[in-house]
């Protein structure tokens, strides 16, 4: 190695050594420990970061950087009573963090210390001014003084932007205390805005006008708002209010419950706006404060997939039991985030399970089905769609991808009558579907078979999607089955600037280069189509020996061996 290499190595070290705070040589373990944490930090893995950070701190107990890094660490995985003592130290240092304020906060709503949220709040030692004002609502309410609960809610609400968020809450508040009617006239009033209209304050609502003697207004909302594809939660409530039951008010239950609202709220709402890292303390929070808060519980794991820590986020989806009303929705998540793990055996352990539990639930069989897709059994797959599209009573617009997912596996297994059905099903379902146009005309070009309608179907498909590579591809093939071979070789150009490194995008370019006379560029693209194949997801219409084959003798030659029309009779001269 360079001197000039060791010297940026060992700067750049000293440098990160200085962030931390500390000047302690690495023979201690201290630089080890952080650089380790650091680099687990970078990558989202939790676990490795609490155990790297913690293992510092030991060694520099009043880092300041430590002390925030462990906190978040612990709250990220879900140990928020671990990240608690990080949190006092930094308080009693007189550092303000966020993250710590967050931690205490929820450590004082689960001790009923509502007192002493009041003067975290009142000396500006929150979370911030949305949260905060949230919180004084519910810490009053903590504390039994409603009628300053619903003067802080007021206060909250009279600055801008805030309104719905605070009338939301108050909404709660009052049903909480048994006024229902004044939190039914919040709703009625439109005083919560937006947020009404969300799953979680729709059930809130449906609630309070059962107790007010309102079922068949809550019915008329929720067919309203969902139809009659209800999950089970809201089928179970259904149910209810058809058999003129007066369901509990048990969607918040205590100012604790409150509390986890308030933080499950806000993290619902960044979702879509912050990074996956920020939204997920908050529901952390949430989650902590309510174990059975199931929307918390499916955010967090969310999160946590899309930061790429999947065995977290399947340990969070566990933590939902088998009661809940949400569990089978956490056990289709956790499937996923196992099937992105690379735990294919697993997942499909789960969703078998879950087809025996909850089999009365297309979702589940349609999920199955994709997943034996994706492991090419194909009759497994072709029955679990089945399965799912015998629970509708008839044929309905949201079916198409079922009869499109049928109809793929069919043609896989060399069932094309089967195929051609379904895939003609899921157009009459869906008439301009790019996909199924796409799909249907390309195996029909494959095929042989109905050539002027394939062209007419990707035509529209490329119409719809035309930045699609797998669709322009396919007009350019069926322009190349035609023997339009000038007109093919410009879609067959886009599509390999579209997927460049696709190897049937590559292998049909080839093709088309060597019809029009092109042939040194053919076999340069054969080239990159075989030194492609193998390194994603390469598709079953990828033949390696035959594109080998094309490199030793030309496309003419690999077309009388295999008993094709050559090219210029396909091309009419």
């Amino acid at each position: 190695m360079a001197l000039g290499k060791k010297r940026f190595i060992a700067a750049v070290t000293a440098a990160i050594i200085s962030v931390a705070g500390t000047h302690v040589g690495a023979a201690n373990g201290l630089a080890g420990s952080y650089l380790a944490a650091r680099q687990a930090a970078f990558g989202a893995d939790y676990a490795a970061a609490a155990q790297y950070f913690t293992r510092a701190l030991a060694r520099d107990p009043s880092n300041p950087k430590l002390l925030e890094d462990v906190t978040l660490s612990q709250l990220a995985m879900g140990n928020l009573q671990r990240a608690v003592p990080s949190a006092r130290k930094m308080a009693a240092d007189g550092l303000t963090s966020q993250i710590a304020q967050m931690v205490l906060v929820a450590d004082e709503v689960e001790n009923g210390n509502y007192q002493a949220l009041l003067t975290r709040l009142d000396e500006d030692r929150g979370v911030g001014p949305l949260v905060d004002g949230l919180l004084r609502g519910w810490a009053h309410m903590g504390d039994g003084s409603a009628n300053e609960a619903m003067a802080a809610f007021d206060a909250l609400a009279a600055e801008r932007g805030l309104s719905g968020f605070a009338m939301y809450h108050k909404a709660l508040a009052l049903a909480l205390v048994g006024d229902f009617e004044g939190a039914e006239a919040i709703y009625a009033a439109d005083g919560a805005g937006p947020l009404q209209l969300t799953r979680r304050a729709t059930i809130a609502r449906l609630q309070i006008l059962s107790q007010l003697g309102r079922n068949d207004e809550a019915i008329t909302l929720l067919d309203s708002l969902f139809g009659a594809d209800l999950d089970p939660a809201l089928r179970d409530m259904r149910a209810q209010l058809d058999a003129g039951e007066t369901m509990r008010f048990d969607f918040i239950r205590s100012a604790q419950d409150g509390v986890a609202e308030v933080f499950f709220t806000v993290a619902a709402a960044l979702s879509n706006e912050a990074g996956a890292d920020y939204t997920l303390i908050y529901s952390r929070v949430a989650q902590h404060l309510r174990p059975d808060h199931s929307d918390a519980v499916l955010l967090s794991a969310q999160m946590l997939e899309n930061l790429d820590q999947f065995d977290l986020a399947v340990d969070t989806y566990n933590t939902l039991s088998p009661e809940n009303p949400s569990y089978h929705a956490a056990e289709l998540g956790r499937a996923a985030a196992l099937s992105q793990a690379d735990r294919l055996d697993a997942a499909i352990e789960v969703l078998e399970q879950l087809a025996k539990t909850h089999g009365d639930l297309p979702i589940v069989h349609m999920t199955l089905g994709d997943l034996m897709r994706q492991v090419k059994d194909y009759d497994a797959a072709a029955e679990a769609y089945t399965t799912a599209i015998d629970l509708f009573d008839a044929p309905g617009p949201e079916q198409w991808f079922l009869y499109y997912a049928r109809a793929i596996s069919h043609e896989r297994m060399d069932r094309w009558e089967q195929a051609e059905a379904d895939f003609r099903q899921a157009l009459e379902l869906n008439p301009e579907q790019p996909q199924v146009l796409n799909y249907l005309g390309y195996s029909l070009v494959e095929k042989q078979e109905k050539l002027d309608e394939a062209l007419n179907m990707i035509e529209r498909a490329v119409a719809a999607r035309p930045d699609s590579g797998y669709i322009v591809d396919s007009l350019g093939w069926v322009l190349y089955r035609l023997g339009r071979y000038e007109e093919a070789v410009e879609h067959m150009e886009r599509a390999a600037e579209l997927m460049p490194t696709d190897p049937v995008v590559n292998d049909h370019l080839g093709d088309v280069l060597w019809a029009v006379g092109r042939k040194l560029e053919a076999r340069f693209q054969w080239k990159r189509a075989l030194s492609f194949y193998g390194t994603s997801d390469t598709s079953d219409d990828v033949d390696p020996d035959r594109i080998r084959r094309k490199l030793e003798v030309g496309l003419d030659q690999v077309l009388a061996e295999e008993g094709a029309p050559p090219l210029k009779v396909a091309n009419g001269d």
